[in-house]
């Protein structure tokens, strides 16, 4: 299904597409670019000598890692981050003088529409898999449960396009719940995201079929690293709309692509 079926189950109008724009222009400045730089360790890295000593500079290979990050060019990524760390760059300086005002960069060209919702969660992926590797990590969400719902929308591995897990996140959001869309692309980066904190539900996109047969395994995983024992695992998306097949196959609780059917389960899976 392409991303123009996907918004036609959301939108049956002009104005409805500008309301869905606007949704996406909040989640990338108010959800996705915070998270990303808002790591565990960021306000203390940030007080430091090493990181006092570098804001502010100008690193030179700014674009190039930028338009890199933007066409998910991971092996250029990590050049680019390697040969800085060789010039005697801190993490501290390729966190908040290279990491950092590219995110920010890549949200001011979605705002200016120079580039698409597709850049700018793959060059955010990119980022945070580079965040990851200099030890950052976010770790300042709830750890137990709270008044509030708390919700992770992933991808499944093998696919960064976060459109439809970013609208259902927000319908999420306008039911009162707290909704982190995690950029993260890798199995291994969603497992240790929801270890980080508590979450009462999550929820994951999966786009194509050959993402079905690692799907059984990556549940298992996340309800076995999360610190909720009752976490509620929902999955939607393109796919399950031409295969047969049911949640209880994948250890999940349950398959929906209806926006309807998804509040009314949210408000099922974490009532007080």
């Amino acid at each position: 299904m392409t991303k123009s079926n996907s918004l036609q189950r959301f939108s049956a109008s002009g104005s409805a597409n500008d309301e869905c724009r606007e949704d996406l222009q909040d989640v990338i400045g108010q959800q996705l670019i915070p998270r990303l730089l808002n790591s565990h360790n960021y306000s203390e890295r940030l007080s430091s000598p090493e990181a006092l000593a570098s804001s502010g500079k100008v690193i030179p290979e700014f674009n190039d890692f930028t338009e890199a990050c933007r066409l998910g060019d991971s092996v250029r990524v990590n050049k680019i981050v390697d040969s800085l760390i060789a010039q005697g760059f801190s993490q501290e300086s390729i966190f908040l003088d290279l990491i950092s005002p590219a995110a920010r960069h890549l949200g001011a060209l979605w705002d200016s529409d120079l580039c698409s919702f597709t850049d700018v969660t793959c060059g955010l992926a990119n980022m945070h898999h580079v965040i990851y590797r200099l030890g950052y990590e976010f770790r300042d969400g709830p750890h137990v449960k709270g008044e509030k719902s708390n919700v992770m929308m992933c991808c499944a591995p093998g696919s960064m396009h976060l459109l439809g897990v970013s609208i259902v996140g927000d319908l999420f959001r306008r039911e009162g719940a707290s909704v982190v869309i995690e950029v993260s692309s890798t199995k291994e980066e969603l497992v240790r995201a929801v270890s980080n904190e508590w979450f009462d539900v999550i929820g994951i996109s999966v786009a194509i079929e050959s993402q079905l047969h690692s799907l059984k395994s990556l549940v298992q995983d996340l309800r076995k690293s999360s610190g909720n024992p009752n976490v509620k695992v929902l999955m939607g998306g393109p796919i399950f709309m031409l295969v047969d097949v049911t949640a209880d196959m994948f250890g999940a609780d349950v398959i929906s692509n209806n926006p309807q059917d998804v509040l009314t389960l949210l408000k099922t899976f974490t009532a007080k």
